[in-house]
């Protein structure tokens, strides 16, 4: 499975994605509450690693003037948020080969962006989020909560279930250390979906 791969899967359902998922109103409070509060205490420069059509790109960029830059497999998504939030910048790109140079950024949002890599593939990605933090840098990675590298069906292509503690041994080798995870399942969810901070120490 291939970014362009699944860029191309997106692009085939986006119209269906955007009026389900659009707007920051048709998305949990919770998870607004936990990105808004990591990035009130993440400085520098912010990636949205996956932005969809820029509903949490947006969200970054409040509270204040912040630089972000969005990034997506999906040339539909890319466009509708170049379309919705002028004041960021977009580009499709494959979050294995991020177009950025080293240490560029103080934080990346990934939130369930990595849901539809095989797991022998996510390595090089944590290793790009490595190289294009600074030290002290964090990321906040949403997935969601299960067996991990456990495959499912998921409306759009296969995705993978991962662990905060999976995710960790994954992050440690690349400088990482998680600070903080969480787990639930909101009524009515068929999944439980969970989130983690990590800092780049190293």
């Amino acid at each position: 499975m291939t970014m362009t791969e699944i860029g191309a899967a997106y692009d085939s359902r986006a119209a269906e994605y955007i009026d389900l998922f659009g707007t920051i109103d048709q998305l949990a409070e919770r998870d607004r509450e936990t990105i808004t509060t990591w990035r009130d205490t993440t400085s520098g420069r912010l990636l949205d690693a996956g932005c969809g059509p820029g509903l949490w790109s947006q969200e970054l960029t409040t509270g204040g003037v912040r630089d972000v830059v969005g990034l997506d497999a999906s040339a539909e998504f890319v466009a509708a948020a170049r379309a919705r939030h002028p004041d960021v910048s977009f580009q499709r790109a494959d979050l294995a080969a991020l177009p950025l140079e080293d240490r560029a950024l103080g934080g990346i949002l990934a939130w369930c962006s990595i849901i539809h890599t095989p797991p022998a593939d996510l390595p090089a990605i944590l290793g790009e989020f490595a190289r294009v933090l600074t030290p002290g840098g964090s990321a906040l990675v949403g997935f969601f909560d299960g067996e991990p590298g456990e495959a499912f069906d998921h409306a759009v292509h296969t995705a993978y279930y991962w662990s905060a503690e999976a995710l960790g041994d994954l992050l440690t080798p690349h400088g990482f250390v998680v600070e903080q995870a969480s787990a639930r399942q909101d009524p009515g969810a068929r999944r439980r979906q969970g989130d983690l901070v990590a800092r780049l120490v190293a």
